[in-house]
């Protein structure tokens, strides 16, 4: 009976320890992504930045509308890369992947610029959540993506 007991706590630490590597190995995905994506924005390329939603995503711009489902997301980026001045990017600095290894959430900063109605470029710091999923075939996938600006008062 104690070796029964044994090994079954010899298998659950490695499994444990499986799970471990593998939500690491994730959070290492998904940086790896997340900086695609970013510089995916940078290039301009509409069919390659809206590629790393999912397609029942939702987007929360700030202090606008939820954009949900691939082809609503799609228009919007288009229309805010035809902006003026306009660009975005950001950082990713903390990912945090659930035990089960199918859903992880991210936190970072990000800068948007455009251009004002004086025609002087206006930046914007801001702070972003994004929630990732684990799709069918292993791919990650951005499912929700919020994000808002850093008010004077915060920083």
């Amino acid at each position: 009976m104690s070796r029964l007991f044994v090994v079954i706590a010899g298998l659950i630490g490695c499994m444990q320890c499986a799970t471990a590597g593998s939500t690491s190995d994730a959070a290492s995905e998904i940086l790896r992504l997340d900086a695609e994506w970013s510089q995916a924005a940078q290039g301009r390329d509409v069919d390659r930045i809206v590629s790393f939603w999912a397609a029942d995503a939702t987007v929360f711009p700030p202090g606008g509308l939820p954009v949900v489902g691939k082809p609503a997301i799609r228009e919007y980026v288009a229309k805010s890369l035809q902006t003026p001045g306009f660009s975005i990017s950001w950082k990713t600095n903390k990912v945090i992947v659930s035990r089960s290894g199918d859903l992880a959430y991210a936190t970072g900063s990000n800068r948007v610029t455009f251009s004002g109605p004086d025609g002087r470029q206006v930046a914007i710091e801001g702070k972003a959540v994004t929630v990732w999923r684990r799709e069918p075939g292993g791919v990650w996938k951005c499912v929700i993506d919020v994000w808002n600006d850093v008010s004077s008062s915060s920083q």
